[in-house]
């Protein structure tokens, strides 16, 4: 990869647990995350605390799985809250190689029984010295809720966002459906990397076997180099969602 590339990839991490809950594997998590090598994460699900888990997991870690996470080689990091209960809080998560110059959480949720939010960022790669706006995201799993906040993503990009900017969006888009499309090419000209260099969406859940196109990562002002689906061990021993990796020049 040279030095005018970035690297990135969207993981649901399930807040850290395998599928069905049955074991804690956050710290498999983070080894297999060193081993990808991305300069730019987007995580979703990323557990900010939980006291009955502290309690009762011996290898729940002292900090938040975002830095705990981050500890792996990404100095830089950002966690915004999307789903707040009596034992803690969970959320979406940006880690980066990168100078983070720039994060805000911003809410989506038009409902306050189905919390959601955008954690909207911008780094600079020294390398390229370009500046690059960064969004992870993880939409609701009802068409409604969805539709509403395509609507909110649509307004903070139209009024944060220069047009010329290189932008990268990522995450869990619950939209196996693919009814999203249409708004993200028409209104904001935005395409997804995996389908421009496949020609479909990547079937991302469950990891085990996968036949739902969940997780997805758009773009708009970068090259697309390559993108691939991480199906392969120890990734679909790990979380419910298989990762996207993505290449851009920059």
């Amino acid at each position: 990869m040279t030095k005018n590339q970035l690297r990135v990839m969207t993981y649901n991490i399930h807040k850290g647990f395998n599928i069905g809950n049955r074991r804690f594997v956050l710290h498999q998590i983070r080894d297999a995350l060193i081993d990808a090598g991305a300069d730019l994460l987007f995580l979703q699900e990323t557990q900010g605390a939980h006291s009955l888990h502290k309690k009762r997991i011996l290898d729940w870690p002292d900090a938040s799985q975002s830095e705990f996470l981050a500890h792996g080689g990404w100095p830089y990091y950002a966690y915004g809250k999307n789903a707040i209960y009596s034992e803690g809080h969970h959320g979406n998560a940006i880690l980066s190689k990168y100078d983070l110059e720039f994060w805000e959480n911003v809410n989506v949720s038009p409902y306050p029984w189905a919390s959601r939010s955008l954690l909207h960022g911008v780094i600079r790669v020294p390398a390229a010295n370009k500046t690059v706006h960064i969004v992870c995201i993880h939409f609701g799993l009802i068409g409604t809720e969805r539709r509403r906040q395509v609507e909110t993503l649509c307004n903070r990009i139209d009024s944060h966002i220069p047009h010329d900017a290189p932008l990268i969006i990522a995450g869990d888009f619950n939209d196996w459906m693919g009814l999203i499309e249409r708004h993200f090419h028409d209104h904001l000209e935005l395409k997804e990397v995996f389908q421009t260099l496949h020609g479909r969406h990547a079937r991302t859940f469950p990891a085990w076997m996968p036949f739902l196109p969940m997780d997805r990562i758009y773009y708009r002002g970068l090259e697309p180099v390559s993108c691939s689906r991480l199906g392969q061990l120890p990734w679909r021993m790990l979380s419910d969602h298989a990762p996207l990796s993505a290449t851009f020049q920059l």
